[in-house]
């Protein structure tokens, strides 16, 4: 037992009666791990001491804490929009959406273009080559989206055109992006989110490709990975005060372990200041560790995509990271199993342990 200042990544926070200091609606006056104390004497001297005595109500603030809700691979399209368009844009949201609505930071990484040419969704699709119905963007407004990741390599898929107007779909929406943009010098900014007195940036990178969807100069797409002075910025970032989360999107693999490669890319980001290093690539679930101070999951899986023909293409991480007064304190590994193509449902008790057994057993835990 630890006192809600001491708590650290590491830590796994225990519910009581299914409550913990992390929520949102967290009631101290229930919660039995509380302690209360205070000073009592003679009134009169106590109307004076009162004054001066500046004492915190108590060691948890709610107004000092922020909530980031990050996600693995989503793309609309083929069999989770062809279902959307029989059972409605919210169809995919509809189990998991409230748990993504509570975090005050909503991440979703959508690897498609957004364009009105995109044909009508067709689920036995053969062609890789993507492409999203503007209809369905009100899904990412249901589930409480508030920050788009554009480091998929099917960002481009659909030429410039129909990228540069999901950009400007995203931006009339009021979403934030990071990971790439309308040029090489967009791509390369940072998303910066002040919530609650915490400062969190937000960078990402592919690594992989295709060629055409790396952002130039002259160009919309994703930043690649390799570009000059990336892990720079990171520092830079971390050094004006900001909490870094950093996102790859790195080669996929088909084993829960992460590529020789991939592990030390994702441990420079965390040596050059992330608090925070997220795998955006992976179809299934890969490990995680904690390093040099700060967390690495090397693939969450995917959200909303319509792979269903393996156990673990279904299976998801979504992780709730907490920020309280300036520091990242911890992680909850929210569990979600993907049914009909498109809807992921919370994990029952028994998937839950299986999958965790998994991954802990990969992560050398």
């Amino acid at each position: 037992i630890i006192p809600f200042e001491k708590l650290e990544p590491r830590w796994k926070v225990i519910r009581l009666d299914n409550r913990s200091p992390l929520d949102r609606d967290f009631d101290s006056q229930s919660y039995p791990l509380v302690v209360s104390f205070g000073l009592s004497g003679d009134p009169e001297l106590m109307d004076l001491l009162d004054p001066l005595l500046d004492w915190p109500r108590s060691n948890r603030d709610p107004n000092k804490i922020t909530t980031v809700l990050m996600t693995g691979v989503s793309a609309l399209v083929r069999a989770t929009a062809w279902r959307m368009d029989r059972y409605g844009v919210d169809y995919p949201g509809q189990q998991i959406g409230a748990i993504m609505r509570q975090a005050d930071i909503t991440h979703i990484s959508h690897e498609s273009a957004f364009t009105e040419d995109c044909p009508p969704p067709d689920p036995v699709q053969t062609s890789l080559r993507f492409c999203s119905a503007p209809r369905h963007l009100p899904l990412f407004e249901a589930v409480g989206v508030d920050l788009i990741e554009l480091s998929g390599n099917h960002l481009a898929d659909w030429g410039t055109e129909a990228l540069l107007s999901t950009l400007d779909l995203y931006d009339q929406q009021g979403f934030e992006t990071f990971a790439g943009g309308r040029d090489l010098a967009e791509a390369r900014l940072p998303a910066l989110i002040e919530h609650n007195g915490n400062r969190i940036a937000f960078l990402g990178c592919n690594e992989p490709g295709p060629a055409y969807v790396w952002a130039k100069a002259d160009r919309p797409g994703a930043l690649r990975c390799d570009d000059d002075g990336l892990m720079k910025r990171v520092t830079q970032l971390a050094d004006d005060g900001y909490s870094v989360i950093f996102t790859f999107q790195w080669r996929e693999s088909a084993s829960t372990s992460p590529l020789p490669d991939q592990i030390d890319a994702f441990r420079r980001a965390i040596e050059a200041g992330a608090v925070i290093v997220s795998g955006s690539q992976a179809h299934r679930p890969q490990s995680m560790e904690f390093y040099a101070g700060g967390l690495i999951h090397y693939g969450l899986g995917n959200l909303f995509f319509d792979q269903m023909y393996k156990l673990s293409l279904r299976q998801e991480f979504l992780d709730r990271h907490t920020f309280y007064d300036g520091r990242y304190i911890n992680t909850e590994l929210v569990t979600a199993m993907l049914e009909d193509f498109a809807q992921p449902r919370p994990m029952t008790e028994v998937e839950r342990a299986a999958l965790l057994g998994e991954i802990f057993a990969a992560s050398g835990w």
